[in-house]
């Protein structure tokens, strides 16, 4: 075989022989990689039990997370993000601005103060909005970050971009990349647990999208639970089958599952599928107990807000939440709203109307659980997040002619993270003097997702996973710690 030098002169490379030994033993290594990264000397994640604890990169400061989403777009300058900017340009036009960055590019109206009182807080003194009440006396507990920004203005893209960092379904979400990397600490119940709002206000959009563990296995998928009736479906025993006779039918099942799949040793789908009929018998043993919410104390129901008509939904789901950290669930998101406007924290119409409505129904439940993981020291080792998946514009929407809504802004928008090793009382970023724009410190989803890995002890450049010939993670080619949030 003859090529060119660099001087244009033929040189002899090697013979046809030699160039099929070489090619031959490339396709070998090839064929030796891909058959290390399906065993267990390549991969940690093909074991016999795919949510077997694992071990950390590095020391974690947090073993569980508590995602409080806040889901349609919460309005950060009505919020945490006090704006003294947009006070004096109330009713004014900004001059400039691109009618298309929200979705109603018909209906924009002059800039809009916030209808709510920002007050100083605790020792830190962080502002925060009169929405909050409860939930201002734990500022100190709280490390914001006021400058996050994302790459789309609608929902579905947004979410998707929150929860899997990026803007299309199909990927792998965060809790299933954190059970996927650190496992499970109960094998009698689900790893990664997802409520949405029950009132009949629907998913989020996206739907169960949101919580896919993509082209992850299947054992890392989120699990729904419901926060009335029964919390997931078919988990009581139906007939008169008694434990002994399922358990027999179970070790039968399990033995004929276990011979055929010495047949296909690597099939990790196969494995998940198995694994998942013996979690199933497990969570009939202990998850009626870790969901049974009404043998709490009276005054921890009083703390969550239980008993109150307005708050009892998702003080229930608080309350369900702690009780599974506390029983070793490494990752629950909790949804705060269903579908689009009324049905979620979507102020288009009315923004006092439409956030007074949701901070009241989560405002003292979150404060509730706060206080007591606190008390039951388990917030040191939670990582409790509030957010959504994108802020709201400073200038108004117009319903009726009137200024009283706000659009979609994907250029701002405020995070808090509390326990698990955040730095309370601290803020990071900044937006620009009215709130339109992320301008000091500018953040994106991959940098809080890189954060929280962070804190849970992986590094977010080595979590990867091997999936059409490339290794994929969940910030991608991006991401860094917001190290001024980390305690």
């Amino acid at each position: 075989m003859k090529n060119m030098d660099h001087c244009g002169r033929i040189q002899n490379v090697s013979t046809r022989r030699a160039l099929l030994q070489r090619a031959g033993g490339g396709i070998g290594m090839l064929a030796l990689n891909s058959l290390l990264n399906q065993s267990s000397i390549g991969s940690q994640n093909n074991s016999i039990n795919p949510l077997a604890s694992k071990k950390p990169h590095h020391k974690a400061k947090a073993k569980n997370v508590i995602w409080l989403f806040i889901n349609g777009g919460p309005s950060h300058v009505d919020t945490w993000d006090y704006k003294p900017g947009l006070v004096k340009a109330d009713g004014q036009k900004l001059d400039g601005f691109d009618k298309t960055t929200g979705f109603f590019d018909n209906a924009v109206g002059p800039l809009l103060k916030s209808p709510f009182e920002f007050k100083q807080h605790g020792q830190s003194g962080m502002w925060a909005s009169s929405l909050f009440p409860n939930l201002s006396k734990h500022v100190d507990k709280m490390a914001f970050i006021k400058s996050f920004h994302t790459q789309s203005n609608n929902h579905s893209p947004a979410l998707f971009m929150a929860n899997t960092g990026v803007t299309r379904m199909s990927h792998p979400c965060v809790g299933s990349w954190v059970t996927y990397g650190l496992g499970s600490e109960n094998e009698n119940l689900p790893a990664f647990v997802v409520m949405s709002d029950p009132l009949n206000r629907g998913l989020p959009k996206g739907h169960a999208a949101n919580w896919s563990s993509g082209f992850l296995p299947g054992a890392y998928q989120g699990t729904w639970v419901r926060s009335k009736g029964e919390p997931i479906p078919n988990l009581k025993r139906i007939g008169e089958l008694s434990d002994q006779q399922q358990r027999a039918q179970l070790d039968l099942i399990g033995k004929l599952n276990n011979e055929h799949q010495k047949k296909y040793p690597e099939d990790r789908e196969l494995t998940a599928r198995i694994r998942s009929f013996e979690l199933a018998y497990r969570m009939q043993q202990e998850a009626p107990e870790c969901f049974e919410v009404d043998s709490e104390p009276e005054h921890i129901k009083n703390l969550y807000g239980l008993n109150e008509k307005r708050c009892s939904h998702f003080a229930r789901q608080c309350l369900m939440a702690r009780r599974m950290v506390e029983r070793g669930v490494r990752f629950v998101q909790i949804y705060s709203g269903g579908m689009e406007n009324a049905r979620s924290w979507d102020g288009h119409g009315n923004i006092k109307k439409n956030h007074s409505q949701f901070a009241g129904e989560t405002d003292q439940p979150i404060a509730g659980l706060l206080s007591d993981l606190e008390q039951r020291g388990l917030l040191k080792d939670t990582l409790v997040i509030w957010g959504g998946e994108f802020g709201r514009l400073p200038v108004s929407q117009l319903s009726g002619g009137k200024p009283t809504g706000r659009d979609h802004n994907p250029h701002a928008g405020c995070y808090w993270f509390a326990g698990g090793g955040s730095k309370g009382g601290t803020s990071y970023g900044e937006t620009d003097e009215i709130g339109h724009k992320a301008a000091v410190d500018k953040v994106e989803i991959h940098d809080i997702h890189a954060t929280i890995l962070h804190l849970l002890g992986m590094e977010h450049k080595k979590l990867t996973y091997l999936h059409s010939g490339r290794r994929f993670r969940l910030t991608d080619v991006a991401g860094n710690v917001i190290n001024d949030v980390v305690a």
